[in-house]
């Protein structure tokens, strides 16, 4: 193009400066006996400086009596003599974007002003495709940051749980700010039934606080996964991030233990906003951080906490939650938060969060927003699972689905929702096979209750009534296949019972304790 210019013009050499986003002038393209791409202009330096600043053409017909001819030492390094110049600016409706420069009219010649309304008339064309091409470049680069964005976006959004339905006594929502979340949220059972939780918020935003998130958040379900008690996990995790954290930067957390089937929840805050215990009256409790952030100081000593559930609800937040504003751009603060959730505990958990969530986007939000809550165990014995199903085989399918259910969300480890399940498997098909004589359309109707730690099962039948007397556990090595559900019975629950009722029918009672007291506790 400046080969074209050049020649239209009849000058010996030709060049396009373009302005940088610090106001610095930069040759991007030349022709002519001297290569100066790259050349570089301080703002408002020589004639290019001048024409961009004033935006008008400038003709300078004596190069060597202007005070802003700035070639004086790359004529001496290379040669060439400037004897006039012709400048005119590049111009948008966004101001000027550079300026296209000839040197010396062929033949000993001046630049006169037709030479000048000509260049203008060239510059016009010129400052349109060079902004149509930026302006592409611009979409470009702004596609290229939005897919990495995506792309941070989705990594994040892998990183959290899945979520869980039914009965599980744990709730959680995150919420950006913008594109990518400096907060983290995670929960996974442990084998012995316990759920481990955590919580995170980064200091500072953007990319830098989003990777270090995913850093802390991969170090605490590494850790976590061990089992350790919540201050050696807390500590090992700390310990781990002050090795490659960049500086300034630090990591407010909260991670812990929940046991459903006692209630008891255990953690450690380090530098979180408060947690909140509120029960079914209404009365809350706050506990405060007691350990510094993440990512500060190694070796340091995080204090644990712990509070019972039974009857009450442990909230845990970020910042952010409390950090929302109203239209006279007061905050929420902890106290609101606590007035909001206090009024909202009649609430099922999912309702209750659903509320709150519709009441902070109503809000100004200014930074993440990351909430979970822990539901304790009702006070008393409560209902955990009603099912009636058909005394037919194909029907115990949905019922073992069920049972599993229910039993994660009690607390049952793997192993021992997995046997139960058999167990109760086992009962139903005895029931189906023994009591009704086969599959037939009556119903079993399946209860499961909890108390404290204690699970009441009961499956009652409408068959013809059974003498308690003759259903004995077999030797496992003389049952036939089907003809282990009294075994399994006798073996995995704490008591059991048969009895048949008034009127006709059976009920098959057990009960299981989730994990066994402490000496300390039978005592008491």
């Amino acid at each position: 193009m400046v080969e074209l210019v050049a020649g239209a013009m009849d000058a010996e050499s030709a060049s396009v400066f373009l302005v940088e986003p610090g106001g610095e002038l930069v040759c991007r393209a030349c022709f002519g006996p001297v290569d100066v791409r790259g050349l570089r202009l301080a703002p408002g330096q020589g004639i290019v400086g001048r024409a961009v600043t004033q935006a008008r053409c400038q003709i300078v017909r004596d190069a060597r009596t202007d005070p802003d001819f700035a070639g004086r030492r790359l004529e001496r390094q290379s040669g060439f003599v400037t004897r006039s110049v012709l400048c005119a600016p590049l111009l948008t409706a966004e101001g000027p974007i550079g300026a296209l420069q000839v040197l010396n009219k062929a033949g000993e010649g001046l630049f006169d002003d037709e030479d000048c309304d000509a260049l203008r008339v060239l510059a016009a064309p010129t400052a349109l495709a060079l902004n149509r091409a930026r302006l592409a470049e611009a979409l470009l680069e702004q596609n290229r940051i939005r897919r990495e964005l995506t792309m941070a976006r989705r990594l994040q959004r892998s990183l959290l749980p899945p979520r869980r339905r039914g009965a599980y006594p744990l709730r959680a929502i995150n919420l950006p700010a913008r594109e990518i979340s400096g907060d983290f949220y995670d929960f996974f059972d442990l084998p012995d039934g316990r759920i481990a939780f955590a919580l995170g918020d980064v200091a500072g935003k953007g990319l830098d606080a989003a990777f270090l998130m995913v850093r802390c958040a991969s170090l605490l379900r590494w850790a976590g996964k061990e089992g350790l008690a919540p201050s050696a996990w807390v500590a090992r995790v700390n310990d781990e991030l002050c090795e490659a954290i960049p500086p300034g930067m630090f990591v407010c957390a909260v991670a812990g233990q929940f046991d459903p089937a006692t209630g008891v929840v255990r953690w450690c805050s380090a530098g979180f906003p408060p947690l909140l215990r509120i029960d079914r009256e209404g009365r809350s409790t706050r506990f405060m951080a007691e350990g510094p952030p993440l990512g500060i100081l190694p070796r340091m000593v995080f204090p644990e906490q712990s509070c019972d559930l039974t009857g009450a609800v442990l909230y845990l937040f970020s910042d952010g939650v409390t950090d929302v504003r109203d239209g006279e751009g007061r905050i929420l603060d902890v106290a609101g938060i606590e007035s909001t959730l206090q009024s909202m505990r009649g609430l099922r958990p999912e309702a209750r969060l659903r509320r709150l969530i519709r009441r902070l986007r109503g809000l100004r939000v200014t930074d993440d927003i990351t909430f979970m809550l822990l539901e304790g165990p009702a006070e008393g014995r409560h209902a955990l699972l009603e099912h009636r199903f058909k005394a037919r085989p194909e029907a115990l399918s949905a019922m073992r689905h069920r049972v599993a259910e229910a039993l994660l969300a009690a607390g049952a480890g793997e192993e021992v929702r997995a046997a139960l399940v058999l167990a109760l498997d086992e009962a139903a098909t005895n029931v189906i096979r023994h009591a009704y004589r086969g599959p037939c359309e009556s119903e079993i109707l399946l209860r499961i209750e909890r108390e404290a730690d204690m699970l009441h099962f009961e499956l009652i039948d409408e068959a013809p009534c059974v003498d308690p007397e003759a259903v004995r556990p077999r030797d496992p090595g003389q049952a036939r296949p089907g003809g282990l559900g009294v075994h399994f019975i006798d073996t995995l629950m704490d008591a059991w019972s048969l009895e048949p009722l008034a009127g006709g029918g059976n009920r098959l009672r057990m009960r299981k304790r989730l994990r066994p007291v402490s000496s300390e506790a039978g005592e008491a």
